[in-house]
């Protein structure tokens, strides 16, 4: 069940009763030197894959100052998210960029979306803290 309370301007979604945790994903890989155009274009050439994949929530695409590139997945598990970057994919990326992408996992239990308005409360999955591996 879902409820919406007002605060501060934003209506809070409450999920209450079997509502299922969330987690952050951050995946960091190396990237070949790319122009902006270029990376933009390399970044396209996966987005059906994440579209198609019915488990993400939402995926952001970014660039550390020193060139790696970001991503930050939003998933209903744990579980979800190394479906998502399993062994095969892992292994694609290290052939393609000469190293392992590094992944990390969050919980997550509070949204501020200021584009709509909105505060998101999720429940604490029983992992608490991140992890981080190199797979």
């Amino acid at each position: 069940m879902v409820t919406h309370v007002a605060m501060a301007g934003c209506s809070l979604l409450q999920f209450e009763g079997g509502a299922q945790s969330m987690i952050i994903e951050i995946v960091i890989q190396k990237l070949p030197d790319m122009h902006d155009d270029e990376l933009r274009d390399f970044a396209r050439t996966t987005v059906a894959r994440w579209q198609n994949n019915p488990e993400l929530v939402r995926k952001y695409y970014g660039r550390t100052e020193g060139g790696d590139g970001v991503g930050v997945y939003i998933w209903p598990s744990r579980e979800a998210a190394q479906r998502g970057h399993d062994a095969a994919w892992c292994a694609d990326v290290e052939r393609r960029t000469g190293a392992p992408p590094v992944i990390q996992y969050f919980d997550l239990f509070m949204l501020v979306d200021n584009q709509n308005g909105r505060i998101a409360d999720f429940p604490m999955s029983a992992r608490a803290g991140a992890s981080a591996t190199g797979a």
